[in-house]
């Protein structure tokens, strides 16, 4: 949370190991995600609109974070397969930053200067750009979930507590 001043107040770093199960986390729900669309019945496209945004904007919030361009728009047009492909090699290059910042723990509190979508320039901590990709994932994966169940088919579980637990969290009918 930031003050009047831009200061922060009342939030505490993550630790570099803090990182770890909220990707393990997010692979995971990503190819939930994915493979609920490809058993899904009824017209998905909405869906699977949302579910390449996710990766697309995955993939641009690494780039931004490594200081290179990104292979994908935040707004890609992706097939399931071609959503399956960035996923991965997303994946590979998350897995190998949480690598890094393992190794260098500072590494969380770098500043990274970038230009949203909108042309806006902006800073923000490596930390703060973390928690934002885990949780702009979670939100549309719920919105790609309800789109799922309107189509007649019960939603894969992507929730954090059915992953952490290994069980899925209760669940009603289409």
């Amino acid at each position: 949370m930031r003050g009047s001043a831009g200061e922060e107040v009342g939030v505490e770093r993550p630790s570099s190991g803090e990182m770890r199960p909220l990707f393990a986390h997010l692979f995971w729900a990503d190819a939930r995600a994915l493979d609920g669309l490809r058993t899904a019945a009824g017209n998905t496209a909405q869906a699977l609109e949302l579910l390449a945004h996710v990766i697309g904007a995955e993939t641009v919030w690494l780039a931004r974070i490594e200081g290179r361009a990104p292979e994908l728009p935040v707004w890609p047009a992706l097939t399931l397969d071609e959503c399956a492909a960035a996923a991965l090699r997303v994946r590979a290059g998350y897995e190998a930053l949480l690598t890094r910042i393992e190794g260098d723990p500072g590494e969380l509190a770098r500043m990274v200067h970038y230009r949203n979508s909108a042309g806006l320039e902006f800073d923000s901590s490596v930390a703060d750009i973390l928690r934002h990709v885990a949780l702009h994932g979670a939100y549309h994966r719920g919105q790609i979930a309800l789109l799922v169940r309107m189509s007649g088919t019960a939603p894969q579980a992507t929730d954090y507590i059915a992953w952490s637990r290994g069980a899925p969290a209760a669940t009603r009918s289409p």
